[in-house]
């Protein structure tokens, strides 16, 4: 009797707890062959697949720091952080002893839920690419090319940026300010143009012989101002399409992930 109790209340444990003996098995295993792009959830045209994964194979050759980028269509009741960490620790992307790999994890839109990425960073790159960041680089680069469904553009913004933050080509600072706040370019903006206006308009007061000809300054100077601000990628996160050659994955001869680890670096964001 004594054996069928523990029999129960082990079968028991085990429907009570599926997430923590079961967890690993919804990540999926590491691909192979080995890839950097796995677009588990077709949200990629081939050709686009194959132009991202040879820039990033080729990367990977240059420096030996792995991005990889992942789509699914389910997270299995995860949170997109949680399960992006969870397959970077599972593959091991980046070089063991480096932790030098970024995962960029797509979950995409569907028409009853919206669509979420998320960049997480292995231990060794997170002072390269803080949480901030990596949270500038979705909001600026991603989400609004993906909110156009331009989703290649959006991704090869963000992976030419992720390049040059980890090569050292520029600081993680240095990416923020040229990058810019939306939101304060957008108020800066308006300042100008009310306080261009409140001058103009007190100059017209004092002027009794203002002409129609004197409002010439007030336009240039209107445009200047709607002209001063810059676009979030400025020099940053150059687009260019057709890098790679259609014809399949495998270009790079890329061998496989390193054993890297990861540490809870990163940030996401929702179109």
């Amino acid at each position: 009797m004594k054996k069928y109790t523990v029999g129960i209340v082990f079968g028991l444990l085990l429907l009570s707890s599926p997430s923590s003996l079961f967890s690993q098995d919804v990540i999926p295993d590491r691909p192979s062959p080995p890839r950097l792009v796995n677009d588990f959830a077709g949200f990629l045209s081939r050709e686009d697949a194959v132009h991202l994964e040879n820039k990033l194979v080729e990367f990977n050759t240059q420096t030996s720091t792995q991005i990889t980028i992942v789509t699914m269509n389910d997270l299995s009741g995860y949170a997109i952080s949680d399960f992006a960490f969870r397959l970077g620790e599972k593959w091991g992307v980046g070089q063991e002893g480096f932790d030098n790999g970024i995962v960029i994890l797509i979950k995409p839109k569907t028409s009853s839920e919206k669509g979420d990425v998320f960049i997480a960073t292995g231990y060794g790159l997170e002072g390269a690419v803080p949480d901030a960041v990596a949270k500038r680089i979705v909001e600026a680069e991603i989400l609004p090319a993906f909110r156009k469904n331009n989703f290649l553009e959006g991704l090869d913004n963000s992976v030419e940026i992720l390049f040059e933050l980890t090569r050292g080509e520029y600081s993680p600072d240095e990416y923020m300010k040229e990058s810019g706040d939306p939101a304060a370019e957008i108020g800066i903006g308006f300042f100008i143009f009310l306080m261009i206006m409140i001058s103009v308009i007190s100059r017209m007061r004092r002027n009794r012989h203002y002409a129609p000809g004197h409002s010439l300054p007030f336009w240039t100077a209107l445009f200047l101002a709607g002209s001063g601000g810059r676009s979030h990628s400025g020099s940053f996160g150059k687009f260019s399409s057709g890098g790679g050659s259609f014809g399949g994955f495998g270009g790079g001869g890329f061998g496989g992930f390193g054993g890297g680890s990861f540490g809870g670096g990163g940030a996401g964001g929702s179109w």
